[in-house]
């Protein structure tokens, strides 16, 4: 089995750090971080992940979950997967035929909806001890590509002036950590730090030697 636990480690240091920062805000916007139990709005949302949190996510995921739980998830990861890509073939087409702007796919793709196969019957993460970070700071501003976004659950304004999280900073961040879990394990595959894959995707593949070319 590949050894991720050095990196593992780092990355885990930046989920501290992104929890305190949310930790703050709320406590500065009590009124407007309006996150609770069973809130499950985030889960809709389609992101993608980096390779780190993809390898840790399936990490635990295996690590953490019952065979029979397992297969639950993962039937829905399959369901989850299909819708996950027609949304992206549609953006795409829409970008190379339409003329779209990078900036305007993302504002259609922060629309679309469809359900986080680790949602579970009880409006429940069933890995959210672990879960990524855009999780983590779904209900805080954040910013992409010079996009502003606000949780609509949110007590939060558009126009109104409030700290924001600049989520290419971390992507950036991010992006170094899984070309350090890649030379951890003494892969040769150097782009495949810059993967991006759906939740769905990270929870079906299998990271093993094969994967990264080892």
């Amino acid at each position: 089995m590949l050894n991720f636990s050095k990196t593992f480690n780092k990355y885990e240091a930046l989920v501290a750090q992104t929890d305190k920062l949310f930790s703050n805000i709320q406590d500065a916007y009590k009124d407007c971080v309006r996150c609770k139990i069973y809130c499950c709005d985030c889960c809709y949302a389609v992101f993608d992940l980096t390779l780190i949190e993809a390898v840790y996510i399936n990490y635990h995921f295996q690590k953490s979950l019952s065979k029979t739980d397992q297969r639950q998830v993962l039937a829905r990861a399959e369901k989850a997967d299909r819708r996950f890509y027609q949304i992206k073939h549609r953006l795409q087409k829409m970008y190379l035929r339409q003329g779209m702007s990078s900036e305007e796919v993302l504002l259609h793709l922060a629309r679309e909806r469809a359900a986080c196969p680790l949602l579970n019957s009880d409006n429940l993460c069933d890995l959210y001890k672990w879960r990524p970070i855009t999780c983590r700071l779904y209900g805080i501003p954040t910013s992409i590509g010079g996009v502003a976004h606000i949780c609509e659950k949110s007590g939060f304004k558009e126009g109104t002036a409030y700290p924001t999280v600049n989520l290419d900073n971390v992507n950036t961040r991010l992006f170094e950590l899984s070309k350090e879990l890649l030379r951890e394990i003494g892969s040769k595959e150097e782009k495949t730090h810059m993967r991006l894959v759906p939740v769905s995707t990270a929870l079906l593949t299998d990271y093993n030697r094969e994967y990264f070319g080892i």
